[in-house]
Formats: C-alpha cells, structure tokens, sequence
C-alpha cells in the first residue's frame, strides 16, 4: 500500500485505479474482512496527512558522487532513497549542506537528510538542521552502516557511542550528544584480515548482497515508525534478534 504506484494515483485523483487496489486488498485479506482493509487505507492516508513543523529528523549516512553509489559505506543514503521510493517522496532539495525531502509518518512531519559533506563531516549538516527546526537530539534517527553485522541484519540503539563509525563521531561530536537513536544496518566484515577498511567500505554490493538488502530497507521504514511513534523499545525487540541485548 505504500508503494510508489498508489501515491500517483492519489496524485493524478485515478478513482478508477484506486478502486481497482481497493479490491486487491480484499482479495487478499478476504471477502467481508472490512475491518483490515479500512484499516490499512486509513494507515496509508494518515501518512501523508500531518502539516506544521518538522519534528524528526531521519538522516542516511554515506558518501556523495557517483563513485560512491551503490557502495557498502553508503548504506544509509540508499536505505533514506528506498523509505522514499516506499512512501513516494522524493529527497532531492539542497539544504543543510544535504539533499533532503519530508513527509508525514504517523502524523507527524519527518525530515530526511543525506549529507553532501562526505562521511567524516556528517555532523556539519545535522548540527544544521536541527537548529533551524528546533528539534532535539532524541528526535534524530540515525541510518548508518555496521561492519559488525552480517550484510541483511540490522541493529537499533537507543543511544551510545560511535562504535568508530566516523559518520556517527562527527554527529556526536559536533552536536555535543550521543543520546540519538541509531539503526545500524549490516554491510558484513572485511573478507581478508590484511584488506584494508577503507577498500571494503568503499566496495560496491554484490548481487547476492542486493538482493538481502531489500528486506532490510523495508524493515527500515518500519523501525522508523515505531520510533517515530514512540515505540523505539519495540523496533529494538523486533528487531535486533533474540541475542541482542538492548
């Protein structure tokens, strides 16, 4: 339901089209079960509903250029541009030494950035936005990627240190704070102990690796409600698996 299809159909007013999706849903959840596709309706619409001023701020950390697309240590950039693809917004207006877009998620407006400063500088950005909208530190969502994780695992702090992520020591570092929930996503360890980082985290995914990161995308989108919604406990239980401990 929140694919890019439905959004244009909204956009281009189609009552045709979205009748048409309307009995999509109830094949799928059955003939009679209102109640489900009602409810999955009204969780589409509230979505694109709220107005006033940015509460949250959602940042994707990576590299920018072309050289860099696609890359392991760009992670972040690409889970922001497929949460866009998802709820049909595009992140693309220069600001805050980023590109960003917003939208409404649950209600309230969420402000997406991707830093143009480079990794090492992310905080620059961050430090930006947040003062001009006046949003603390707690309301900030991290994405970044995880050396420690296998590639298609993720993993959700409430807060803490940059685990030598250097995206995530300039945030800490230029606003002051750790206290910011972050979502680690897996891009898997170095495969040779004498490979230097720097060349694994600027390698591209392998096929195999796109293809297990696009559950994981989707499962960010879903972290990033529940912690919108105040539900961060839940994102880390569902989440960071049994042997996790939050």
């Amino acid at each position: 339901m929140r694919g890019g299809r439905f959004w244009y159909i909204l956009q281009q007013r189609d009552s045709v089209s979205l009748f048409r999706l309307f009995l999509l849903e109830e094949r799928r959840y059955g003939n009679g079960n209102m109640a489900k596709i009602t409810g999955k309706f009204k969780d589409f619409f509230a979505g694109y509903s709220a107005t006033g001023p940015i509460e949250y701020i959602v940042v994707g950390l990576g590299n920018p250029g072309k050289q860099y697309e696609e890359t392991r240590h760009n992670a972040g950039f690409l889970a922001v541009d497929a949460i866009g693809r998802q709820l049909g917004f595009e992140i693309r207006k220069l600001k805050f030494k980023s590109l960003c877009g917003d939208c409404a998620i649950k209600g309230k407006r969420v402000l997406f950035l991707k830093p143009s400063t480079y990794m090492n500088n992310s905080g620059e950005a961050v430090r930006d936005a947040m003062a001009f909208y006046k949003v603390p530190i707690e309301h900030v969502i991290v994405i970044s990627d995880d050396i420690s994780l296998e590639v298609g695992r993720m993993r959700i702090r409430r807060k803490g240190s940059d685990g030598g992520q250097k995206g995530l020591k300039s945030i800490i570092y230029l606003t002051g704070k750790g206290d910011f929930p972050r979502i680690r996503l897996g891009i898997g360890a170095k495969p040779h102990p004498e490979m230097q980082l720097a060349d694994w985290v600027l390698s591209r995914f392998t096929p195999a690796d796109k293809k297990a990161l696009e559950p994981l995308f989707d499962s960010c989108l879903e972290a990033v409600e529940l912690i919108v919604s105040g539900k961060i406990d839940e994102a880390m239980g569902k989440f960071n698996g049994a042997n996790e401990q939050i």
